[in-house]
């Protein structure tokens, strides 16, 4: 299975990404690029992207990241998750960048970047530092 196919495929059976609307963009061994399109139930009360779901697609993605630069068999799950919030997630659609800066046999770290696209162009709105363990993957249906 290629990365691609791995992230695509873990997206669509999760609960969350499936619900929400998560879209893979790319994926290589160490760095995945996701969108997640803007409604309703997605939102604060100023219309934006709501910080939870913001740091949710910078957590799937970071996870995605690192299990593409792992052995098969293995997936990276979160054990750390900072998030800073730059701006808020104005826009139509929210990006999460994620790149593998350490991939070990036991922790992984992974840098994300998130952004969203109003109408100026994309803007930073989050960045994310996200700490994992590697762990047997489970059957995937």
């Amino acid at each position: 299975m290629t990365p691609e196919q791995l992230v695509r495929k873990v997206t669509a059976i999760t609960g969350y990404t499936h619900a929400a609307g998560v879209e893979v963009l790319s994926a290589e061994p160490g760095q995945v690029t996701l969108s997640l399109a803007k409604k309703p139930e997605l939102l604060q009360f100023n219309g934006f992207f709501h910080g939870g779901v913001v740091s949710g697609l910078a957590d799937h993605a970071a996870g995605a990241a690192a299990t593409t630069a792992l052995p098969a068999g293995k997936i990276a799950v979160t054990v750390d998750l900072h998030v800073n919030f730059l701006a808020p997630a104005k826009g139509q659609t929210l990006y999460a960048k994620a790149r593998a800066l350490q991939v070990g046999g036991t922790i992984c770290v992974v840098a994300v970047e998130l952004e969203t696209d109003p109408a100026e162009g994309q803007h930073p709105c989050a960045v994310a530092h996200v700490t994992l363990r590697v762990v047997d993957m489970p059957p995937l249906k």
